[in-house]
């Protein structure tokens, strides 16, 4: 259905009631993290059922893998939300591409929880704002907060899709359909 964003663009969104800024950027991160994105499958679809072993493969020499990608996604989101919040603008060392030093089973678990868990708080924290504030500028940043928010949800279809590659090449049922 077709609704309409606080400025006066149409969006479309799953109610036909005037929806905020904030509503419609929640909306767009939910539908970049669980689904029913315009792009294809979103976050959670594609992680589903990678094992950590798949999750570690690096098919591409000197490439990030399923596992730094799944990282670095929540990383920017959680930057994101801290600079919103007022904290530091800059990543944290190491903050960027997250090292993985133990690839257990219990851990790809908590990267991908991690990863849903930035999202949820971002998302619920843009639906609180109001449109002066998603207006703003982002600290240091020509950008305002919106458009930084904005930038997340893209950040998220383009690791989405090279996440899913990847996935292509080291999940067994993958290799086994390709044969």
């Amino acid at each position: 259905m077709q609704g309409r964003r606080s400025n006066g663009q149409e969006c479309e969104h799953e109610s036909p009631h005037l929806v905020t800024s904030g509503e419609y950027l929640a909306d767009e991160l939910r539908r970049a993290l669980r689904g029913e994105a315009w792009h294809g499958p979103a976050l959670q679809e594609i992680l589903s059922n990678i094992a950590a072993e798949e999750a570690m493969q690096r098919p591409i020499p000197n490439a990030h893998n399923i596992w730094e990608i799944t990282l670095h996604i929540a990383s920017w989101a959680n930057i994101a939300l801290r600079r919103i919040n007022g904290g530091q603008v800059e990543p944290f060392e190491g903050e960027d591409w997250p090292e993985v030093h133990d690839f257990s089973g219990e851990n790809w678990d908590a990267a991908v929880s991690s990863m849903t868990e930035s999202y949820e708080r971002l998302s619920e924290v843009v639906l609180g704002m109001t449109e002066s504030e998603l207006m703003a500028k982002a600290p240091k940043s020509e950008r305002t907060i919106a458009g930084m928010v904005s930038g997340v949800v893209q950040h998220a279809a383009y690791h989405g899709g090279q996440i899913a590659l990847l996935r292509k090449s080291v999940t067994t049922y993958h290799r086994r359909a390709a044969l």
